[in-house]
């Protein structure tokens, strides 16, 4: 192949990590700040992003946690999912998605997703629900906003709780409505490949002020009053602990580096906006499938910017042209094989692939370029370059 021959678009000493963050100066000077005081744990910061979170989903109340993972396990437990009970979700998402309907006891069934979206498929979602379904957990891939009217209307047809996977959805509108607070609960990531980061952490956005009071409860060793307000200039405050709590809660250290990140939420999707025109112009005439347009009336986050490679038509296998690209000194992602593929839950729970055809076909051919606000044009260009030059067309 041409990429054989020719040397790498960049350097390996200039290799292009996928998914690194834009940190600028204040998210610096936050965190110094935040050195100097003192407070390290949860504390004023930590309150500080969680007001600025609600402020811009438009959310009556949100909780700070360590990570996405902790926010949609202690989502669940507050929307009272438990043994015996069942949790829909889809086949197409990070382990972490299925992984928190186990810990909390529950069982998750799959229902497939759309071919096109990549979004679970409401009309599955309905023949997948039973006596035993507690709660839906609609994952909004890739920042593309799912099918929220229909979702709202099963979970209200069948009384059931219904909590948003927002992981990749920080900007992500549908119908003018901000992913997060269609359901009982949002669940944010603020990992360090996210839109928003802090490294590590997480939110958990809510309409009820009670299950929000529970889930802080929860978040920190299911005490009834957290460190901030046993520590601060108040006087000490005495706790009970009421319930088997956790260790979830966020540091005021994380919550530093995210106040300044979502200042700058929009400017950076805009940004990533950019980008992805970019690809979609330049990789217009590749014979690759690319992302489908978003859909009329919403908003798409852009967080990740999914290629399916197709054997037949690429002219080279996906996890060939994963191999290309890296020889190329270009990270990539893959979001993600779908969760049947994996050997846990096949054992586990009887799990198979080819259930669901459409979540399996596109794990198994599916890509992420380099997405992030942090890429210059000369980098975009250099992402453009490689995969011209892995598909020989360069």
């Amino acid at each position: 192949m041409a990429s054989d021959v020719k040397p790498p678009v960049r350097p390996k000493d200039r290799f292009l990590v996928f998914g690194a963050p834009q940190i600028k100066q204040a998210e610096i000077d936050e965190v110094v700040d935040s050195l100097k005081s003192g407070w390290l744990g949860t504390g004023p910061k930590v309150a500080r992003f969680e007001q600025a979170l609600r402020e811009y989903v438009g959310a009556p109340y949100a909780a700070a946690v360590n990570s996405c993972t902790a926010a949609l396990h202690l989502a669940l437990i507050a929307a009272g999912v438990g043994p015996g009970d069942e949790v829909v979700t889809t086949p197409l998402t990070f382990c972490a998605t299925v992984n928190a309907i186990l810990h909390a006891g529950a069982t998750p069934v799959l229902a497939d997703v759309d071919p096109k979206t990549m979004n679970i498929d409401p009309v599955r979602v309905a023949g997948r629900i039973t006596p035993r379904t507690k709660a839906l957990l609609p994952v909004h891939f890739a920042g593309r906003p799912c099918d929220m009217d229909s979702l709202v209307d099963l979970a209200r047809q069948h009384n059931l709780q219904l909590i948003e996977d927002c992981a990749h959805a920080i900007e992500t509108e549908y119908h003018g409505q901000k992913a997060g607070t269609f359901g009982d609960f949002g669940c944010f990531s603020f990992y360090v490949t996210k839109n928003v980061v802090t490294g590590e952490g997480g939110m958990v956005t809510a309409r009820d002020e009670e299950a929000i009071k529970r889930i802080k409860m929860l978040a920190l060793h299911g005490m009834s009053a957290d460190a901030w307000k046993r520590f601060s200039d108040e006087g000490y405050k005495h706790y009970f602990v009421a319930e088997a709590g956790f260790k979830y809660n966020m540091m005021d250290i994380q919550a530093a580096i995210g106040i300044h990140q979502l200042d700058r939420v929009e400017a950076n999707w805009q940004r990533r906006c950019a980008i992805w025109d970019r690809y979609v112009k330049a990789f217009a005439d590749l014979p690759l499938t690319l992302p489908t347009a978003p859909e009329p009336q919403t908003r798409h986050a852009r967080h990740l910017f999914p290629l399916l490679i197709d054997t037949d038509r690429a002219g080279i296998s996906r996890d060939g042209f994963l191999s290309a690209m890296h020889a190329q000194n270009i990270g990539t992602g893959v979001h993600y094989l779908s969760l049947p593929e994996h050997p846990y839950y096949q054992e586990r729970l009887g799990w198979t692939p080819e259930d669901w055809p459409n979540a399996m076909r596109i794990g198994r051919q599916t890509v992420s370029l380099p997405l992030s606000a942090r890429l210059s044009d000369a980098d975009a260009d250099d992402v453009i370059r490689a995969v011209r030059r892995v598909l020989d067309r360069e």
